[in-house]
């Protein structure tokens, strides 16, 4: 029988997954304000930068401690944050934010049915294609260039999901993740440098960027992780599954995002498949950098 304290810690961690994922949104709809200044290259130097810095005080991780393997690692893990936030924000500046986070899901999706070999996936299979369908179709509100970055995005957010197993068995804590969004903001610097030019050391901007690495990364994966330590991964996979129709919402509210009717009803097939595939999926749960 749970005792009192541990049964609220397992009813406090669904409030904990939904707070991760508004978080999340709500940094990539500030990112957006960016755009038009530093560019989505700058914005994601800004966002990988501050959360980084933040990670690393607080983390304090000794890389010597992790071998040649283990640094390896975390390069590879900041290789897919980078790749991962630098298609997402390309995709954000071509596509509302409700359709470039349902087709990003598309990578977690896909790892969740890897993992599995029920029949009953091939209903959400089948579910999931007709959501992409509907949201790609010609008179859609997606570009293709959008669209092609927004899978990109997804396929190296299915290689940090892969890569996170490995970062926790080699590391403790956060510290692997600091490590790594190290690298991330690192491989950067040059591009952001690039789109962004002189605006990048604007006040204004740098402010509203270490919002969105505090609102993006460090709030969420704080988070998420506390969630993981109260709930079945099969549970917060179910929870993450809302986070394009959440996208969606806050596009609507904070960047008056409007989405047609198919574009809706292609979101919400989504999520229903995304719940029935994460649910029962005994892979790693996709927690988002």
């Amino acid at each position: 029988m749970r005792q009192p304290a541990e049964r609220r810690g397992v009813a406090v961690a669904p409030a904990m997954v939904i707070g991760a994922v508004v978080s999340v949104q709500c940094g990539s709809a500030a990112a957006t304000t960016l755009f038009d200044r530093v560019g989505p290259a700058g914005a994601v130097l800004y966002r990988l930068l501050s959360a980084a810095i933040l990670l690393l005080l607080i983390w304090r991780p000794r890389p010597r401690e992790a071998g040649r393997e283990g640094l390896l690692l975390a390069v590879a893990f900041g290789v897919a944050l980078a790749g991962m936030n630098f298609c997402f924000y390309e995709a954000l500046d071509r596509i509302p934010l409700g359709i470039a986070v349902t087709f990003e899901f598309v990578g977690p999706l896909l790892v969740g049915l890897f993992g599995s070999r029920r029949p009953l996936d091939l209903v959400w299979v089948a579910c999931a294609a007709i959501g992409v369908l509907l949201l790609t179709r010609p008179s859609g509100s997606a570009s293709a260039a959008g669209i092609g970055f927004a899978l990109l995005a997804g396929g190296f957010w299915a290689a940090y999901i892969l890569l996170s197993a490995r970062i926790g068995r080699v590391f403790s804590g956060g510290r692997g993740l600091a490590l790594a969004m190290g690298v991330a903001a690192i491989l950067m610097v040059a591009p952001g440098t690039l789109a962004a030019g002189g605006d990048l050391i604007d006040p204004g901007a740098a402010a509203v960027g270490a919002a969105t690495g505090v609102l993006s990364s460090v709030i969420p994966y704080s988070l998420e992780l506390e969630a993981l330590r109260r709930i079945a991964v099969g549970t917060f996979g179910v929870l993450m599954s809302i986070e394009p129709a959440v996208a969606a919402l806050i596009g609507l509210i904070a960047l008056g995002q409007g989405l047609a009717t198919f574009d809706v009803v292609g979101i919400g097939l989504v999520v229903l498949a995304s719940a029935g595939v994460l649910g029962a999926s005994v892979s790693e749960a996709p927690t988002e950098a």
